[in-house]
Formats: structure tokens, C-alpha cells, sequence
């Protein structure tokens, strides 16, 4: 297989290994110790370094790997439980410099799509990052909450499911609202087609 087929194969698993993490971490309490869980967390932190090399993600690696030292050095889950909000905080910190740089993160991703887009469909995308910006620092709330104030299996249901779910919501919900602009403005101000 070419080297860009394995990076793209380490990038997916490093996604699905993120997305399963409160999974695991549920299904641990009570049967494996938290320092078994900061060396998984650990070794997660340094593949999605590796695979993504932008510096956003190798700060919030080096971000896991200190909360992976204090769950493994205390014998606690609540440093564990911090990993979502890393997640979010890199994801708002990543779309909020987008925002800053140009072009937005949701410009980039509709050009995938539509390379030539016009000025209004620029600024719909723009307005489309500030939304997942409000989303990502909402999410990193609650997932911090979650990780100090809630038990176990509540935190898991926020940070495994909830916030997935308020994910695809807000997709969704985009995707309609880009429809009835691109209706409304006879296609020329929504990102990408469909």
C-alpha cells in the first residue's frame, strides 16, 4: 500500500480510536486501573500527533499526554476524563484561526466540493465557522463538567453519544439552511451543492 493510503488508514484509526475513548473508559471503571487507560491515552496523544504534524494537534498532544502523566501518577480517572475537552479546545482552536488566516475551515471544506466559490457563498462559509466555533467552546464546557462534576457512566453518555448526536443536529441543521439560502439566492451564496 502507498504511504499516503497508510497515513490516510492512521488518520481514520486515530479518529475512531478518539471517538471510541469514552467508551472505553466506561467499560474500564471498576476493571482495568486508570493507569493502564493514560498509557492507551498516551499512546493515542502521540499517533494523532504523528499523523497530523499541525501544530495545533501537536499542542493539544503534548495537552493529552500531561493529562495521561497526572491519571497514571495519581491513580484518577478525572485527568482522563479531560480528553474531550482537549478535543474541542483544539478543534475551536484550529476553526478560530481559520477564521483569523483565512480561508475558514468550512471555506476549505466547501472548495473541496466547488473550487470556484462567489463571494456570497465565501461569507456563508465564514458564518457557518463561527457557528462550529460557539460549538466546540460549548462542548468544551460541558465535557469539563462532565469530567469534574458527573459519575461515570454520565460523562460517557455526554462525551460517547450527546455530543455526537449535537454534532450531526448541527450538520443537519446547517445542510437544510444552506439549501433555502442557495434557493432563496438562486444558488449562489450557499457552500458546496446539495
Amino acid at each position: 500500500m502507498p504511504r499516503r493510503g497508510w497515513s490516510f488508514l492512521a488518520a481514520v484509526a486515530v479518529v475512531l480510536a478518539s471517538v471510541a475513548y469514552p467508551l472505553v473508559v466506561w467499560l474500564a471503571l471498576g476493571h482495568v486501573g486508570p493507569r493502564w487507560i493514560a498509557f492507551g491515552l498516551a499512546g493515542l496523544a502521540l499517533a494523532r500527533a504523528a499523523v497530523t504534524r499541525e501544530r495545533i494537534w501537536v499542542t493539544a498532544a503534548a495537552a493529552v499526554l500531561l493529562l495521561a502523566a497526572v491519571g497514571a501518577w495519581t491513580e484518577g480517572w478525572v485527568a482522563l476524563k479531560l480528553y474531550p475537552v482537549v478535543v474541542n479546545l483544539a478543534l475551536l482552536g484550529a476553526f478560530a484561526a481559520s477564521l483569523r488566516h483565512g480561508p475558514s475551515a468550512i471555506e476549505r471544506l466547501a472548495r473541496l466540493r466547488e473550487p470556484e466559490l462567489p463571494p456570497a457563498a465565501i461569507a456563508y462559509t465564514r458564518r457557518v465557522t463561527q457557528v462550529w466555533c460557539v460549538f466546540f467552546a460549548a462542548n468544551a464546557a460541558v465535557s469539563a463538567a462532565t469530567a469534574l462534576w458527573a459519575d461515570a457512566a454520565g460523562w460517557a453518555l455526554y462525551n460517547g453519544l450527546i455530543a455526537y448526536l449535537l454534532m450531526g443536529l448541527l450538520m443537519g441543521g446547517e445542510w437544510l439552511v444552506r439549501r433555502r439560502v442557495r434557493a432563496r439566492s438562486g444558488g449562489a451564496a450557499g457552500a458546496g451543492r446539495g
